[in-house]
């Protein structure tokens, strides 16, 4: 009997396993974005063959984040819905939206809090006292048995290139597809927040062969999330921003999902001293958003990319009201 390769792995290895795929990402973001809903959807609203969305499909349905429904128009067709487990990545997949606003530059598109009616701009707060969180704001520590060798998920797919996300309005940059959608790098990042510095660190850490680790921190300095300096490897101002994302990785992991008892991490908010509970709230009237009552608005004319031509509408809205069903 072929042994399961995700026993044993941490909560947020598991996480890993299922949101560490450039195209993973993509398919998530297009159910909520664009509703999309079913394979006909996706394939013609990304650049990815047959074969790989099948298998995406396939692997988000075993792993409980989308379900199959019986097609309105016949039962031999399918859409897929988003689960609740699936319909909880919405905060993870918005923080990776505001940390490429503030970091990559380039047009974004406007994310419109319904319930105020102005731009939210969401930024992380604390869900017991409220206040704003920023990486430096919080104490991370790890479980007695919790090792980067059980967040770090095991490769079961080779890593796929994709379309360059420039020209697609609601498409993920490049630097956010090289640190969540690639398991090595979503791994050194988090072993850089939790305090990891030098080369030999990461490696012994990690168990990472050095030529994968010197490709990830290359291309971290390149992109600006790390510096060098004296052998130490240091998070930047852009680098330590990510912390918004992380946070909500790991608090969807440890939620959704059983791991060996002390392999978990416990993110504390100092200034109240409470576990941390993330929540995106609005930059203009401090309120926690919901999905139900968040739209996000087209970029300007003459950016738009495919996907918001084949919308069909001049607002394509994140929400679960009733009347505007999400997947």
């Amino acid at each position: 009997m072929e042994e399961d390769p995700e026993r044993g792995l941490s909560a947020i290895g598991q996480a890993l396993v299922i949101l560490g795929d450039q195209w993973v990402l993509l398919i998530l973001q297009r159910a909520f974005v664009l509703r999309v809903r079913t394979f006909a959807g996706w394939r013609d609203r990304l650049p990815i063959a047959d074969s790989v969305l099948a298998s995406r499909l396939k692997e988000l349905v075993g792993h409980e984040v989308l379900t199959p429904v019986a097609h309105r128009e016949g039962r031999t067709r399918h859409e897929y819905r988003l689960t609740p487990r699936g319909l909880d990545t919405w905060s993870l997949l918005v923080a990776i939206h505001s940390w490429e606003r503030d970091w990559t530059g380039g047009m974004c598109p406007s994310l419109i809090h319904e319930s105020c009616g102005g731009e939210a701009r969401p930024y992380l707060a604390c869900g017991e006292c409220g206040k704003p969180v920023s990486a430096r704001d919080t104490e991370t520590v790890r479980g007695p048995h919790a090792t980067f060798a059980g967040i770090g998920p095991p490769r079961r797919r080779r890593r796929t290139a994709r379309a360059d996300a420039g020209t697609d309005a609601f498409g993920y940059r490049p630097e956010s597809m090289e640190i969540l959608g690639d398991r090595w790098s979503t791994t050194v990042l988090a072993a850089a927040l939790l305090g990891t510095r030098r080369f030999v660190e990461f490696q012994s850490e990690l168990g990472i062969a050095p030529s994968v680790l010197t490709d990830r921190l290359r291309r971290f300095v390149g992109r600006g999330v790390l510096r060098q300096s004296d052998g130490d490897y240091r998070l930047t101002e852009k680098g330590l921003a990510f912390f918004e994302v992380f946070a909500f990785l790991v608090h969807w992991a440890q939620r959704e999902f059983t791991a060996p008892p002390g392999s978990g991490l416990t993110i504390t908010h100092r200034p109240c001293g409470a576990a941390l509970a993330p929540v995106l709230a609005c930059a203009v009237c401090t309120r926690p958003l919901h999905r139900h009552d968040v739209r996000f608005l087209p970029v300007p004319a003459g950016f738009a990319g495919p996907d918001l031509v084949s919308a069909g509408s001049p607002t394509v809205l994140i929400s679960s009201r009733p009347t505007r069903a999400c997947p």
